[in-house]
């Protein structure tokens, strides 16, 4: 892949603008990206458009107060709220209405700040051992879940369904257990025994009935139902090496699961269950194969027999590039399925998925995240020069970035925690509250839970 170019811009700009993270939000219509000089809200409606609709802390757009160095953005659905940490206060967390330019809330938490998730309920801090649960509506804090297991990462998931608001971070530091929490009634549902390994990455589906996880090794990728545990698939990525898994994500009717990791391959795993039915009606070659190596497999050992039931990927997607930071996520676009790659050279990639027969994804849109629109670059693999009329695959989706607008406020309140963590001698966040119940003023601040599949 080709670096990305910097064409009439300012000696030393795109060195400034340097990729740090990036966010799809919860509905995959947005992107956040943190930069060296600040963070970015793009929109994307089409294939073939990239719209920037904020930015800030660039030399070029003047803030009231300096937020060098993101490395956390979460905005919520499609609404002005963006959630924002800098490197130059890791333990402060910023609440902003970026339509508005101004702050909402913020608080400040005893260690630095590792990662932050949110729905239309809840909004969950996780530090290095301890996750505090806000309500999203006030800000206030509900619960501080102490001594946690150590979570060098912040790994963590929130179900984007705020009717159950479960949350999934690691049991254990040594062993790959999941501890799924009830965030609404503030309870632990269940422990997960998932990977032998310690765990390196998980994700909800839609409505927070699967989670999916993988460990440390990434060589294999499995899902759950919750809240009972038990295992519904089991994927193989690879075999040959061990990788570092970047993100997991489902697509919004939770049939599809693509996984991302330091190497050059994107996988799409397909979840259908093979009935017996089915395969008595197609004996194919394949299934009679199948059927063989399943009944081989009881007089193997265990390991040997567990790796001949893992599925394999169902799609694929080879990026020009290998060892950098990267997330994807699965997104229907102009009605047809894409997958989305925003990786750490500046880049989204937008890609066309078969939903029937799988196979090598083709890479339909390639847009520059530093540049403006008029500067964009746009690379169409799959467009015939002889038609008019615009590309029949992929509308391009929304990518979003934010920035802080306002200075934070002086004034600082102690927390409420249930646990009460004042009593026993714990930090609880120093914050200033919303003023009143959180209201956006926007007209897509919660989109109708109808607008969510499962």
């Amino acid at each position: 892949m080709e670096p990305q170019e910097s064409q009439d811009a300012p000696d030393g700009l795109e060195e400034q603008r340097a990729f740090i993270c990036a966010s799809f939000n919860q509905d995959t219509t947005s992107l956040s990206v943190g930069t060296k000089t600040g963070y970015r809200l793009f929109s994307v409606t089409a294939v073939d458009k990239l719209d920037c609709i904020h930015e800030g802390g660039l030399p070029l757009v003047p803030l009231p107060v300096e937020c060098p160095d993101v490395y956390i953005v979460e905005r919520l659905f499609s609404s002005s709220l963006v959630v924002v940490v800098s490197l130059s206060m890791p333990r402060r967390m910023n609440v902003y209405h970026f339509k508005k330019g101004t702050e909402i809330c913020n608080y400040s938490y005893s260690n630095d700040i590792l990662s932050v998730r949110l729905n239309r309920q809840r909004l969950v801090v996780c530090l290095e051992e301890s996750v505090y649960i806000h309500n999203i509506k006030d800000m206030k804090l509900l619960k501080t879940l102490l001594n946690t297991p150590t979570n060098l990462t912040g790994l963590c998931a929130l179900s984007v369904n705020h009717s159950n608001s479960y949350l999934a971070y690691p049991g254990s530091a040594t062993i790959g257990e999941i501890t799924v929490y009830d965030a609404n009634n503030l309870s632990t549902l269940t422990l997960i025994q998932a990977h032998d390994s310690p765990l390196a990455a998980l994700a909800f589906n839609s409505s927070g009935s699967k989670l999916a996880s993988a460990s440390e090794k990434g060589t294999v990728i499995r899902v759950f139902s919750v809240p009972e545990g038990q295992r519904l698939f089991e994927f193989r990525r690879g075999m040959k090496r061990y990788v570092s898994i970047s993100s997991l994500s489902f697509s919004a009717d939770a049939q599809f699961l693509c996984a991302s990791s330091n190497t050059e391959t994107v996988h799409i795993f397909k979840l259908e269950q093979h009935s017996p039915s089915q395969d008595e009606e197609s004996p194919t070659w394949s299934t009679y194969m199948g059927k063989m190596f399943s009944a081989a497999s009881t007089y193997l050992p265990s390991q040997v027999s567990d790796m001949m039931h893992q599925d394999r990927a169902f799609a694929t997607v080879r990026l020009n590039m290998f060892g950098l930071k990267n997330i994807c996520a699965l997104a229907t676009i102009q009605k047809l399925p894409r997958l989305l790659v925003a990786s750490s050279d500046g880049c989204l990639y937008i890609y066309n998925v078969d939903p029937q027969d799988g196979g090598e994804c083709v890479l339909v849109q390639k847009h520059r995240l530093f540049e403006s629109g008029e500067e964009q670059v746009e690379e169409k693999e799959e467009e015939d020069p002889e038609d008019g009329c615009p590309p029949p695959t992929s509308q391009s989706y929304a990518a979003t970035v934010a920035l802080p607008s306002t200075p934070p406020s002086s004034t600082t309140l102690m927390g409420y925690s249930e646990e009460g963590g004042a009593q026993t001698g714990d930090v609880i966040p120093e914050h200033e509250f919303a003023e009143s119940p959180v209201c956006l003023d926007d007209e897509n601040e919660f989109p109708p839970v109808g607008n969510q599949s499962n």
